[in-house]
C-alpha cells in the first residue's frame, strides 16, 4: 500500500488541515505482505478518529494498513480536531466540511471510487458517533457505516460526562440534544418505514467500556426503529487493544464487491 500525508487547504474551514490516506498497490515482492490493487477505481472508506487523536493515530497505534493490504481498499483519515465531526457551536464548520467539502477534494485528489456502493464510514469513540451521523444524515452516500465504541447516545453523554463539559457546550450549545438534528436516536426513529433506504449498520462495544450503556440504547432505539442493526458487544475496554481487534471485524463485514485484480 502506498501511505500518504496530505496537507491542504480547506474553504469551508478557512485553515490548512490533513488526512492521512492508504491507496492499493499491487505488490507480490514484499515480505510478509502481499498487495492488491483493482483494476479500476477502488473503494473507499473514510475511517474516523477519536476525540483524542488526529490523522494519523489509526495507522499508529493500530495494524490497519497490513489489514486492508489484501482487500484492495483505499483508507481516508481526516483531521477534525475535537469537534464530534458536526459544525460547532462555537467553533468551526467540520461538519460541512465533512459531508460536502472532503468527499470532492478526495475525489480531485485521488483516484477512488465515488459511487455509493464502493464508499463506507467507521470510526471509534467520537469517530463513531461522526461515522453513524454522517450516515443517518447522506444515507444515498454510503453502502455500509460502523461504530466502534461509539458515542452513541449524545444526548446522556453531555449530561453526564462531567469531564468533558466544556467540549460538550463549545460544541453542541447549551440546549438538551435530545430530539435534534445530533441525536442519533431521533435519526433513528425518523428513519421509521424507510430502513431499506439507509446503508447498513454495525455497532460494537466492549462491556468493559463505560460507553456500553448508550451503544446499548442506540441498538434498542434500531429496533424500535425498525432499521437493521449487526451489534456486537463483547470482552474489551477503551482501548487500542479492543479496536486493532474490532477494525478487522469491520473490515470483514463491509460488503466489499469482489473485482479482478490490476494487470500492471
Amino acid at each position: 500500500m502506498a501511505l500518504v500525508r496530505c496537507d491542504f487547504f480547506s474553504e469551508v474551514l478557512g485553515l490548512s488541515t490533513s488526512m492521512t490516506v492508504l491507496l492499493p498497490q499491487a505488490t507480490t515482492g514484499q515480505i510478509g505482505l502481499t498487495g492488491t490493487a483493482p483494476a479500476g477505481a477502488p473503494p473507499v472508506l473514510y475511517l474516523l478518529h477519536g476525540l483524542s487523536d488526529d490523522a494519523t493515530t489509526w495507522v499508529r497505534r493500530t495494524s490497519v494498513e497490513r489489514y486492508v493490504a489484501e482487500l484492495g481498499l483505499a483508507v481516508v483519515m481526516p483531521q477534525v480536531e475535537r469537534s464530534f465531526y458536526v459544525d460547532e457551536h462555537h467553533g468551526n464548520r467540520y461538519g460541512t466540511f465533512l459531508t460536502e467539502e472532503l468527499p470532492e477534494i478526495v475525489a480531485s485528489f485521488f483516484r477512488v471510487s465515488t459511487r455509493r456502493e464502493d464508499t463506507f464510514v467507521a470510526g471509534l469513540s467520537m469517530g463513531g458517533y461522526g461515522a453513524m451521523r454522517w450516515a443517518l444524515t447522506r444515507p444515498t452516500r454510503f453502502a455500509a457505516a460502523a461504530s466502534l465504541s461509539g458515542v452513541l447516545d449524545i444526548d446522556a453523554a453531555a449530561r453526564t460526562d462531567a469531564d468533558r463539559a466544556e467540549t460538550y457546550r463549545r460544541v453542541f450549545g447549551d440546549g438538551p440534544l435530545a430530539g435534534t438534528e445530533h441525536d442519533l436516536l431521533a435519526l433513528l426513529a425518523r428513519a421509521r418505514g424507510r430502513a431499506v433506504h439507509l446503508p447498513r449498520l454495525y455497532a460494537c462495544c466492549g462491556t468493559d467500556d463505560p460507553l456500553l450503556p448508550g451503544n446499548e440504547t442506540f441498538r434498542r432505539a434500531a429496533a424500535d426503529a425498525g432499521v437493521p442493526l449487526t451489534y456486537d458487544a463483547g470482552p474489551g475496554g477503551h482501548d487500542w487493544a479492543y479496536w486493532d481487534a474490532r477494525i478487522q471485524d469491520v473490515l470483514a463485514w463491509l460488503p466489499l464487491r469482489p473485482a479482478p485484480p490490476s494487470t500492471t
